[in-house]
């Protein structure tokens, strides 16, 4: 395939569903960045291997008790999207060393 290609059309019926879902998460126990990113480092591992989501830390990379965290999700059902990244939430509200303090689900 060569630039200016059309790129040939899916199956019938064939839609890309992206979720984005914001994380606010607070570190109450975290001392120091180390802290914070060794609580961090273990729920992202959780999430990426039970959900094969995709996750980064996109503000407060600086700021020992706090996080922002970015779950990105593809398919091409919305509703096990959805449910998808409302597992991850309960896990962030459920997480050790972790306080879920806002989430903010959005679908494009």
């Amino acid at each position: 395939m060569f630039w200016g290609d059309s790129i040939p059309p899916g199956p019938p019926g064939w839609l890309m569903v992206i979720g984005l879902l914001t994380l606010d998460l607070h570190f109450p126990g975290a001392r120091s960045l180390k802290d914070k990113r060794q609580a961090l480092r273990s729920f992202e591992t959780k999430a990426r291997n039970r959900h094969n989501v995709a996750i980064a830390e996109v503000e407060y990379q600086d700021l020992w008790q706090r996080a922002r965290l970015a779950v990105v999700s593809v398919n091409t059902d919305h509703g096990h999207l959805e449910s998808t990244l409302s597992a991850v939430a309960g896990e962030a509200a459920t997480a050790r060393d972790v306080l879920l303090v806002d989430q903010q689900l959005e679908i494009l």
